[in-house]
Formats: structure tokens, sequence, C-alpha cells
């Protein structure tokens, strides 16, 4: 990796644990600076701006979601939705992540650019990439799917909704072997109404 790019990825690493600490208002780049031990010209060198910065935040999380950076999905279509299934669920069980969703929430009334920048970087990320996965399975004949983001919208949401409310309302946790029928159900579901 070039050291650029790294220190890029440091920079971002250390910005998500002081906007998970502080919020989103709270957090200044002088504060992002400091904690990276970094200059502020340094920041603003590798992304502009406060936003773009929390942007980077919330694409390397969505990226980690879908089990690494950006490319196409490969494998059988039930292989591909038990695997995002997983991560997924997996992935939003983290403290973190949950904590991230409570600090776009409390803060998008008043910020209402930082609810586009997660949508955008986040869930429309995913979205948008598991829509590419499945026009793809339909133009193979592995799914029958007309409308490929309705279906991965659908998909999304059976395997996170539940586990997300209860995970923020009640801080109720989950076994793996929970998880596993959890997501092969929502697979399931999925494949009874798209599979070929």
């Amino acid at each position: 990796m070039p050291r650029g790019e790294k220190r890029r990825d440091q920079i971002s690493a250390v910005a998500e644990g002081v906007f998970l600490e502080r919020g989103y208002a709270a957090t200044t780049m002088q504060v992002i600076a400091e904690r990276a031990g970094a200059s502020k010209e340094t920041l603003y060198r590798h992304f502009g701006c406060k936003e773009a910065l929390f942007s980077e935040v919330v694409r390397r999380r969505s990226a980690l979601m879908m089990g690494g950076e950006e490319g196409e999905l490969s494998g059988s279509p039930k292989q591909v939705l038990l695997d995002l299934a997983l991560n997924l669920l997996n992935f939003l069980g983290g403290a973190d992540s949950i904590c991230l969703y409570r600090v776009v929430v409390a803060e998008s009334p008043r910020e209402p650019e930082l609810g586009r920048i997660f949508y955008a970087q986040g869930p429309g990320r995913i979205i948008a990439r598991l829509s590419g996965y499945l026009s793809q399975a339909a133009e193979r004949g592995e799914l029958r799917v007309g409308d490929p983001d309705l279906a991965a919208r659908l998909f999304i949401g059976a395997v996170i909704a539940h586990h997300q409310i209860l995970r923020l309302v009640v801080k109720a946790t989950f076994t793996e072997a929970e998880l596993l029928i959890h997501a092969m159900e929502a697979v399931s579901l999925f494949m009874a109404r798209y599979g070929a």
C-alpha cells in the first residue's frame, strides 16, 4: 500500500473513533489531527473537509460489511446472499456500529447532510452493489429479478430490521447459531420469491 494511502487509512481509523466518542457536531478537524498525530493541513489535503472525512469512515465500514473493498460479488446467489447476511448481522452487532448509527440518527435533524452522507456511503452503497450482482445473476438465468434495486432493498431489510431494532432499544445479543438461522431463513425467503 502506498505511504499516502496508508496514512489516509490511519487518519480515517482515528477519525472514526473520535466521531464515535464525541459525535459528529462536537468533532473538529483539529481534534482529529491531534489524535492522529498529524497537522490540520494533512487532514485537509487527504479529505478536504469534515464531511468528506466522515464519508470515508462510513464508506470503509460499508466495504467491510460487504466482505471487503469494492469489486464484483461472485458465487451462487444462495452463497453470496448468505455471506452478505452474516456479514451484516455480525457487523451490526458491534458496539461501534450501533454507536455510529445513534450518532447519525441523533444529529441528522440538525445536520441533514450527515444523514445523506451516511445513507449514500453506507446502506445506499451496499444496496447498489447487491443490486448489480442480482442484475447479473438474472442475466445468467440464476434468478428471476425484474427490479434488482427493490429486491436488494427487500433482502437487506429482511436481514437487518429486526436485529437492528432490538440492538438499538434493548441491547439484545444473539448467538452465532441464531444469526445463522436468521440469515438462512432470509435467503430462503428471497430464493422462494426470486429463485430461477
